[in-house]
């Protein structure tokens, strides 16, 4: 196992198991020295872990425990991408969550800190990135968050 899958483990989430979706787009794309990660929805061994809208059906701290998956899978397709060598990771450069919200909600920061959290407790100082946590009317599948990434690798 590596160290970052213990890094994971660590912060209570089992490394993810994905299969490359059957849909028009890419779940990652390099150019270059640039990895974006595709949006990643809470999704758990194939299966949508959480649904429905943050201030309705979905409590904020359901929202961080959906936040810190879809970092997890994020991380996940970083891998991938990266023929399983997170080392090539030079830094994480932006992470954006976005959050299926209720109008009037306004705690957007801090469910997008349980996606932040876990890209900094994987990958330590190279996982400090610049952040953007907007609400949004609604997410595929009605999920509650949706995180997309974009590396700085070599």
């Amino acid at each position: 196992m590596t160290d970052y899958r213990k890094k994971l483990e660590a912060c209570g989430i089992a490394w993810p198991e994905l299969a490359h979706p059957n849909l028009p787009f890419a779940p990652t794309k390099r150019i270059g020295d640039v990895l974006y990660v595709s949006g990643q929805i809470p999704e758990v061994a194939g299966e949508v872990a959480f649904t429905g809208k943050v201030g309705a059906e979905i409590n904020v701290e359901t929202a961080l425990k959906s936040a810190r998956l879809c970092a997890a899978n994020a991380i996940y397709w970083a891998s991938d991408a990266l023929g399983g060598d997170l080392d090539r990771v030079v830094q994480l450069a932006k992470l954006t969550i976005f959050i299926n919200a209720t109008p009037g909600f306004t705690t957007f920061s801090q469910i997008g800190n349980g996606a932040s959290e876990v890209m900094n407790a994987v990958f330590g100082a190279r996982g400090e990135h610049a952040r953007s946590a907007i609400g949004v009317a609604g997410l595929p599948a009605n999920v509650p968050v949706e995180v997309e990434a974009v590396f700085h690798i070599r």
